[in-house]
């Protein structure tokens, strides 16, 4: 009798100490709001069932806070997170300053010769991969076909901003509330910087000359700046300067808006009936030019990485591999469909007939990202390289500081030449305290 009580006694204990482990190791994930990373969450228990040792917690912020509190937390070593949403911009410099842990154990099935070159080089540093691309862009032309039909115009596969702002000022319609085209207004390095320095570009403007010294003073940027206040004014939305990527999306998908130019990775949101109430009248279009040879579309990848801070990091390699995996790509096109993948990552995905044939815009985003060219981004030569960013570790507070500059331009609290003028002072001061500048 004793033997049996204590056989069962064992097995309850068993149990209790199994169901312990079980809930061991907790990821704490740092992520942006956006669409792809929203559907993420609410796929997580494919992983978590192949996983039960793992348990997940998100923290899921809005773009420029998610980039503060990440940046905040890194530098500081406060090893609040496991697992980092971080982009472009951000893993060279952090791999480099030996914040990030090498992606070198993600599985002997994860393939990491399928992903986009242009991606990858992207998210490496010395050779080695530091994160892991989630989803990859460019940004495009997305415009309303029954609209522009309209206004009696054909697009062009490859715009002018000449043509792109005709065409905007044709289909605005304010009585109606439908306003020709959508940009980012809000101030951010990532936000209305992101748009802005891409589109200064395209109009031969530069951050910095050779010799890193601020080019704000500079006619091509007073072009460019007047270019998109002039156009937002007479053809966009009200409240223009509070809008970023989330805001005009939802404002294309509610007819409001007769072109928007922002990421590639839209696209599937903007064609989706589900989302969208003009799904089955969007066309594509590569980001406008100025003839000069730079078109005005930038490259990025919000990716998944771990900070060296982890306690975690095999656990978190597990959970970068199944979220960035062909296996991931599979699971959405089995619950969503395969137009409503995560764009921009790997090469099969480009050469899968079932996703060619779901996803009409593929080809432009595919060639828009092999567009991009980051190591020689402007008309003018510069020491830097970044399509929508200097690769600087000051460039987030620069950047987000000039971004406040432009939105006040637009909101029409400033002057163009003013904003301008403070820009130009404010980065040429930073740049001379961080001994750019002698």
């Amino acid at each position: 009798m004793k033997r049996v009580i204590y056989g069962a006694l064992g097995a309850v204990m068993f149990a209790a100490l199994t169901s312990t482990a079980i809930a061991q190791t907790k990821l704490t994930i740092a992520t942006v709001n956006n669409g792809d990373m929203i559907r993420m969450q609410g796929l997580t228990a494919d992983f978590t069932e192949k996983n039960p040792d793992i348990s997940l917690e998100w923290v899921t912020l809005e773009e420029n806070v998610l980039r503060q509190k990440v940046t905040t937390d890194i530098a500081t070593k406060g090893g609040q997170f496991d697992v980092l949403t971080i982009g472009t911009y951000e893993v060279p410099i952090w791999a480099a300053k030996g914040w990030l842990v090498p992606l070198d154990n993600l599985g002997a099935d994860y393939d990491v010769d399928d992903l986009l070159p242009a991606i990858r080089a992207g998210l490496s540093h010395e050779g080695k991969l530091y994160a892991a691309p989630f989803y990859g862009e460019s940004s495009m032309v997305m415009y309303r076909t029954d609209l522009m039909e309209k206004a009696g115009l054909k697009m062009p596969d490859a715009p002018t901003w000449e043509f792109v702002a005709d065409a905007a000022r044709k289909m605005t319609d304010k009585a109606g509330e439908t306003y020709g085209v959508c940009l980012r207004g809000k101030a951010g390095w990532g936000e209305n910087m992101a748009f802005l320095t891409a589109t200064a570009n395209s109009f031969g403007a530069r951050w910095f000359d050779e010799s890193w010294k601020p080019q704000f003073d500079q006619p091509e940027w007073k072009n460019t700046l007047e270019f998109y206040v002039n156009l937002l004014k007479d053809a966009g939305p009200p409240g223009a300067s509070s809008n970023g990527f989330n805001e005009n999306l939802a404002l294309f998908n509610a007819g409001k808006c007769g072109m928007w130019i922002d990421a590639t990775v839209a696209a599937s949101f903007v064609t989706n009936p589900k989302d969208s109430s003009v799904a089955d009248k969007v066309g594509f279009a590569l980001a406008p030019d100025n003839g000069l040879g730079k078109r005005g579309n930038w490259l990025w990848a919000w990716s998944l990485a771990v900070p060296a801070g982890s306690q975690k990091t095999e656990a978190a390699q597990k959970f970068v591999s199944w979220a960035t995996s062909k296996g991931y790509l599979e699971l959405v096109a089995a619950k969503e469909g395969w137009a409503n993948v995560p764009p921009g990552t790997r090469t099969s995905l480009y050469e899968n007939p079932e996703y060619l044939k779901a996803a009409p815009f593929a080809k432009m985003t595919l060639d828009s990202i092999n567009s991009a060219d980051p190591t020689h981004p402007t008309v003018k030569p510069v020491p830097y390289v970044g399509v929508q960013f200097v690769a600087i570790p000051e460039f987030q507070g620069i950047g987000t500081t000039v971004g406040q500059f432009f939105s006040a331009a637009l909101a029409g609290d400033s002057s163009i030449d003013d904003a301008l003028a403070a820009a130009q002072d404010a980065t040429t001061r930073e740049m001379t305290k961080a001994g750019y500048i002698k």
